[in-house]
C-alpha cells in the first residue's frame, strides 16, 4: 500500500478530497498503475478507453476478481460470476428492478419515505442534509423491496458500510458480515414458511435450472442487494445535491425547469461517480495501453478516472449539466454487468431533488459551514448543512 499512500495520501476507505489531479497524472504517465494492495499485488487502469474495453470483454477480463474482495464478506454473489451463470441468476432479481415494477407502485413509495424525511426538519429553516436525509431513504427503499424489517436504520447502514469497507479492515468487514446474517436468517425462516410479495420471498422459492437457492445463496443475494441499495443512491443523491448548491445558476436553472433535473443527475454520475473502482481478473495474458498484463492479474477499473478523462469529454472537471455527451459515463459499469438498480437509482435520485427543491424554497449552504467531497473506493459530500425558508 506504500505507492497508494505516497499517491493519494492514504488507503481504498480514506477520506481523500481531491483524487483526480492524481488520476490526470496517471493517466498521462502511468495508465496501467500496479501496487501492492491489502489483498495483494494490483493494477489500476486509468484511461477511458481502456476502463470500456475491459468492460465490454468479459472473457478476457472476468468479474471472479471480486471473489478476492468483497466476495470474502456478501460470499458468491452475481458480481463475481460470468457468463451464462451470471445471466441465470441475475433473471431471478432483474424483474423487481425493472422500470415496470418503478412503475407499479414502488414510485409511490420513494414518494412517501422521501416526504416523511423531510416533514421532520421542513420546519425548522436548516438541516444537515446526510445524517437527516441522504444516509437513510435509499435504505427504507431497499428494505422495502427486498420485505426486509428494519428498525433502526442509521446502525443497519453503518454496517452495510463496514461490510463495504473488507479491503481497508478485514476484520471489521467479517464481523459485519455475520451480524448481518444473524440478523436476515429468522427473516429467511420465516419467509420459507410464509411467503410474502416481496424479493425475499421471490428468492427462497426461485428455481434455477430445475432446483431452489439455498439459504447461503439467498443470503449472497441479500449481502449484495441491501448495502448496494444503500451504499450508491445515498452517495449519488449526496453528490447532486452538492453539485447543484456548489454551482447556483445550476439549481437555479433546475429549480425553473425540473427537465434539468436528469442532465444534472447524468453529470453527477459523470463528475463524482459514487463507486470510483470495479474489479475484474485476466484469464489470459493481455496488453493495456501497451502494458503487459499477465493472466491471473487483479485489475482495479477506475470508473471515477474513466469519467474524468480529457481524451473523452471536454473540460472533465468542470460540471455541465448540459453538455453533449452527459450520458457516456461509466459510473454504472457497461455491459453485463450494467448495474441492476440503475433505475432505482435514477428514480430515487430525481424524487429526492424534486421534493428538496419544492418544499425548501431558498435552499442553500449554510454561510461558514464545511463541505467536502470525499472517499476514494465510495464518493460523497462529508455533510450538507443547509439553510432555507421553513415550511409553514
Amino acid at each position: 500500500m506504500d505507492k497508494m499512500v505516497e499517491l493519494f495520501g492514504g488507503g481504498m476507505m480514506s477520506p481523500v478530497p481531491d483524487p483526480y489531479p492524481v488520476y490526470r497524472k496517471l493517466r498521462a504517465e502511468e495508465p496501467v498503475f500496479t501496487f501492492d494492495g491489502p489483498l495483494g499485488p494490483c493494477s489500476m487502469v486509468t484511461r477511458y478507453d481502456d476502463v470500456l474495453a475491459a468492460l465490454k470483454d468479459a472473457e478476457t477480463f472476468s468479474s471472479k476478481g471480486n471473489a478476492r474482495g468483497i466476495g470474502l464478506v456478501m460470499g458468491r454473489t452475481i458480481l463475481e460470476m460470468d457468463g451464462k451463470e451470471h445471466l441465470r441468476q441475475r433473471r431471478i432479481v432483474t424483474p423487481a428492478f425493472s422500470p415496470r415494477a418503478l412503475r407499479a407502485g414502488l414510485d409511490e413509495v420513494v414518494v412517501r419515505v422521501v416526504n416523511q424525511l423531510i416533514d421532520e426538519f421542513s420546519r425548522d429553516g436548516r438541516a444537515e442534509l446526510v445524517q437527516q436525509f441522504t444516509f437513510t431513504f435509499p435504505l427504507r427503499v431497499i428494505a422495502h423491496v427486498l420485505g426486509v424489517p428494519i428498525s433502526d436504520f442509521h446502525q443497519f447502514h453503518h454496517l452495510a458500510l463496514d461490510l463495504l469497507a473488507i479491503a481497508e479492515d478485514p476484520v471489521r468487514g467479517l464481523d459485519a458480515a455475520q451480524k448481518l446474517v444473524g440478523y436476515l436468517q429468522p427473516i429467511l425462516d420465516e419467509r420459507r414458511r410464509d411467503p410474502r410479495d416481496d424479493l425475499v420471498s421471490t428468492l427462497l422459492h426461485a428455481e434455477v435450472e430445475g432446483e431452489r437457492l439455498t439459504d447461503e445463496e439467498v443470503l449472497g443475494f441479500l449481502r449484495l442487494l441491501l448495502p448496494a441499495g444503500a451504499e450508491t443512491t445515498y452517495r449519488l443523491t449526496g453528490s447532486l445535491i452538492f453539485a447543484l448548491l456548489s454551482h447556483p445558476k445550476v439549481l437555479e436553472e433546475a429549480t425553473a425547469d425540473r427537465t434539468v433535473l436528469p442532465l444534472a443527475i447524468e453529470e453527477t454520475l459523470r463528475w463524482e461517480s459514487a463507486v470510483q473502482y470495479v474489479s475484474r481478473e485476466t484469464t489470459v495474458d493481455t496488453e493495456i495501453s501497451g502494458v503487459a498484463v499477465p493472466a491471473g492479474a487483479l485489475l482495479m477499473l477506475g470508473i471515477g478516472s474513466a469519467n474524468r478523462d480529457e481524451s473523452r469529454f471536454v473540460d472533465p472537471d468542470l460540471f455541465d449539466p448540459r453538455r453533449g455527451d452527459v450520458s457516456a459515463h461509466l459510473a454504472f459499469g457497461f455491459g453485463e454487468h450494467f448495474c441492476l438498480g440503475s433505475n432505482l437509482a435514477r428514480l430515487e435520485a430525481t424524487t429526492a431533488l424534486m421534493a428538496l427543491l419544492d418544499r425548501l424554497p431558498n435552499l442553500r449552504f449554510e454561510p461558514g459551514a464545511e463541505s467536502t467531497m470525499v472517499g476514494m473506493a465510495f464518493r460523497s459530500p462529508d455533510r450538507l448543512p443547509v439553510l432555507f425558508d421553513p415550511e409553514r
